[in-house]
């Protein structure tokens, strides 16, 4: 078992953190529609657009009403529709070039990436932009994005212990003159990087699974959470803060986000409406293969089910 250097705490990180880390309020952010399709599996007409033109106009109604952040996701082969994808770095820095206050998060596939590569990027986009960038560690449920480049698969808990190793070693270059770390997955050796970011970059990560609670414990700043009950979420938040605890970290230096979608409607009852008619003329292939593939890469965790064991088709 590789063993890590101590990561800065926060509060002997010299680097500011961003303001709303600090708030004590909820604050919200969007999913930036860099693939196609939309954000729904349906066969209904979406005027939901994923140009680079149309994610400038959705960044900048963000920002003008208030959201903190958008979140790029990440995608490169073709799954429930979305035939085609922007690179998350790529449409983050459109979008930051074009607007003013509002922070971008860009999530990375550990696996697909190299760390010390990914920790240099986010640097530049953080100082090209001000101060005004994230990153999201996703551990990857897509076993085809990873075979079809010729990239081994791991199973479910090697893969969180390799995001720890990436966290690790992106959080040891913007903090360390030079960083070294020998693991099980990436070696480091004295590596120097310059400039550092202009603020202490948020490290966000996705899961539920108890390898992800257990991650997001040690290492991680804010665990992004699917849909669940009030009582699932205190459940998944308990578990995080005792990994922290574990590890010798503040549990408080750990914040949370949830996974939401919203029907804006004027009514209760036009919004039930809407929701019934995305059912009827759902892609019942592309739902169905979704489903299919969340659920096979959860499988292999410890508790034998993943951030969508829950999910239905309805």
């Amino acid at each position: 078992m590789a063993t890590y250097p101590k990561l800065l705490k926060n509060s002997e990180n010299p680097l500011k953190p961003s303001a709303w880390m600090e708030s004590d309020q909820i604050e919200f952010a969007y999913w930036v529609p860099n693939i196609s399709g939309g954000l729904v599996i349906t066969t209904l007409p979406m005027d939901t657009d994923w140009t680079p033109e149309a994610n400038i106009k959705y960044a900048q109604d963000a920002e003008e009403v208030g959201f903190a952040t958008a979140l790029a996701q990440t995608r490169w082969f073709a799954s429930y529709g979305a035939d085609h994808q922007h690179e998350a770095f790529t449409i983050a820095n459109v979008i930051l070039q074009h607007t003013k206050k509002i922070e971008v998060i860009t999530a990375v596939h550990p696996g697909l990436w190299h760390p010390a590569i990914v920790a240099k990027m986010q640097a530049s986009l953080d100082v090209c932009s001000q101060g005004r960038t994230s990153i999201n560690i996703v551990s990857g449920w897509f076993k085809g994005e990873f075979t079809g480049y010729g990239l081994p698969w791991l199973e479910h808990t090697e893969r969180y212990r390799r995001s720890e190793e990436f966290i690790r070693i992106m959080k040891g270059m913007w903090t360390e003159e030079e960083y070294t770390m020998y693991g099980d997955f990436y070696q480091i050796n004295g590596a120097p990087m310059l400039p550092k970011p202009l603020h202490r970059v948020t490290v966000f990560q996705g899961g539920n699974s108890k390898d992800a609670r257990r991650l997001a414990g040690r290492v991680t700043d804010v665990l992004f959470m699917n849909g669940n009950t009030n009582k699932g979420f205190k459940e998944i938040m308990d578990d995080s803060h005792a990994s922290a605890v574990e590890s010798g970290r503040d549990p408080s230096e750990l914040q949370f986000g949830a996974n939401g979608f919203c029907i804006v409607r004027d009514t209760m009852e036009e919004a039930t409406d809407t929701l019934r008619e995305i059912i009827v003329n759902a892609d019942v292939e592309a739902v169905k293969g979704f489903g299919e593939a969340v659920k096979n890469a959860g499988r292999s965790s410890a508790e034998g089910e993943g951030m969508w064991a829950n999910s239905s088709f309805e």
